[in-house]
């Protein structure tokens, strides 16, 4: 536990950042403006943080939460295993996920972000979130009911209208 405290202490340093894994998801302290939430015999996770963001993390999801305008708000994840549900208020500075494989914006919005072995998918149930390539700069805008899988490719993004059975084994792993 003394590295985890070393690391976490190097991570405040470079600015609000806190990494949450089931490892460490005890190490929560009132600096994070997010309250943690187990749920029982689940194994994910319940993130509620001031100005009203809401993330759940499906069991063994590894991602960072960052406050990129250092005003002590989550307006930021760098999302890298498993899947994740975010419900965004609306904010001047927006949200971003980012991904290896992609970055999603948004302004305000209900959407998940899954990322595996060499892709990530978006999928969106409330709102609009853009979504690019990290070396990319064209960008799709996807809507409710619509994904999009982005890989190491550099093929243009497709847009679909998502399955139910694939959108309901996605909710699923988030307990939605």
């Amino acid at each position: 536990m003394d590295s985890m405290a070393g690391i976490f202490r190097a991570a405040v340093a470079i600015g609000f950042v806190f990494v949450l894994g089931t490892e460490i998801a005890s190490a929560q302290s009132a600096n994070s403006g997010c309250a943690l939430t187990q749920v029982g015999g689940t194994g994910r996770q319940i993130l509620k943080c001031r100005g009203g963001l809401t993330i759940t993390a499906e069991r063994g999801a590894r991602y960072t939460l960052l406050d990129r305008s250092r005003d002590g708000i989550v307006d930021a994840v760098r999302a890298r295993s498993k899947a994740i549900l975010l419900d965004a208020p609306k904010s001047p500075s927006g949200f971003v996920v980012d991904t290896p494989q992609a970055i999603a914006a948004v302004r305000g919005t209900k959407w998940a972000v899954d990322v595996s072995a060499g892709k990530t998918a978006v999928f969106v149930v409330r709102g609009a979130v853009s979504v690019r390539r990290q070396a990319a700069p064209a960008a799709v805008v996807l809507g409710p009911g619509e994904g999009v899988d982005v890989d190491e490719s550099t093929s243009a993004l497709v847009v679909k209208r998502w399955p139910q059975p694939r959108v309901n084994a996605l909710m699923a792993r988030l307990g939605q």
